[in-house]
């Protein structure tokens, strides 16, 4: 099994517009699609449509969250959320022909210290039937900014492979705990060494400096070029084929979704990292967030090129 921990949990609104938006004007939806949202929500059910049993945990509150949960039960994900006492948030991507995709995330609702040690104090119970843990996204007012530092070190003492998927100084302190796999694309690689990073090897050697802390797979997002991977095996990259992108959000947590599949199969980091960027790109080619057509991946594997370079 697959647990996900999402923090932040959100509904998540997708506009799909008419025409390009006018600013300053009453503008008319022409579809909405409401999931339940935040990252580790979509690589909830990346995993589950990879065929993987999927435990999603985290905190949700309000009207809000008894929606969230409802939609997870229609997507046919099991969850075990603690409820805190403020509303679950909501964010909008607003989809429209001239910009593409514009998001509007709210930040989340104020958890109390006594909140926070509570899911702190149910996270073993948890996780204790999962192989692996991921954790993704931010975090609310009120959690301290180790938080995952301390989630990954109660998951590891528990004997669980973890994925973490975020940035800044939750990625930072992170990465402290050292986790088994992380996945920043190259504006949080940025971010996190604090300096421009310019082109391919810029970023392999920065993936490098990564790899030497001891996480065994650092692999970085680089959209629709793919993936790199340092990892033991030396760098790869997988390389995906040229698709007529209807929605990219999301793409990013279906290729955790991915991961987490694969590390709880025990594949081999090439066989990983081509899964990982067809799944990726199957999202791409759904209008919906964390989704896409079980049935294509095969083709889209076929199609893939890996990249691979020693040392």
């Amino acid at each position: 099994m697959i647990t996900t921990v999402t923090l932040n949990a959100s509904i998540d609104k997708a506009y799909y517009m008419e025409g390009s938006i006018q600013n300053g004007t009453v503008m008319r939806v022409r579809a909405v699609h409401n999931s339940a949202g935040g990252k580790g929500l979509n690589v909830a059910r990346a995993a589950h449509l990879c065929g993987e049993d999927v435990l999603a945990t985290g905190l949700v509150g309000g009207f809000n969250g008894k929606y969230l949960e409802a939609m997870l039960d229609e997507d046919g994900v099991a969850h075990d959320f603690v409820h805190i006492a403020g509303e679950t948030r909501s964010c909008i991507n607003i989809l429209d022909e001239a910009y593409g995709s514009t998001e509007y995330l709210e930040p989340g609702c104020h958890v109390t210290e006594q909140e926070k040690e509570r899911f702190l104090e149910r996270f073993p119970e948890i996780i204790k039937n999962s192989s692996v843990v991921t954790m993704s996204g931010s975090v609310p007012d009120g959690l301290p900014k180790d938080i995952y530092k301390d989630l990954i070190t109660a998951a590891k003492k528990a004997g669980k492979q973890v994925i973490l998927d975020t940035s800044g100084e939750l990625l930072e302190k992170g990465l402290e705990a050292v986790p088994t796999i992380i996945k920043p694309n190259q504006d949080e690689l940025e971010l996190l060494f604090g300096e421009e990073i310019s082109g391919r090897e810029d970023i392999i050697s920065r993936a490098k400096e990564l790899y030497g802390r001891g996480i065994p797979y650092v692999v970085i997002s680089l959209g629709g070029d793919g993936a790199l991977m340092v990892c033991k095996d030396g760098v790869l990259r997988g390389i995906p084929p040229k698709v007529e992108a209807v929605n990219t959000v999301g793409c990013g947590d279906s290729m955790v979704g991915a991961m987490a599949a694969a590390l709880h199969r025990g594949w081999e980091p090439e066989k990983m990292l081509r899964y990982a960027v067809a799944v990726a790109t199957a999202n791409a080619l759904s209008p919906n967030t964390g989704d896409f057509e079980p049935e294509i991946i095969g083709k889209l594997l076929e199609e893939i090129k890996c990249e691979r370079k020693e040392g």
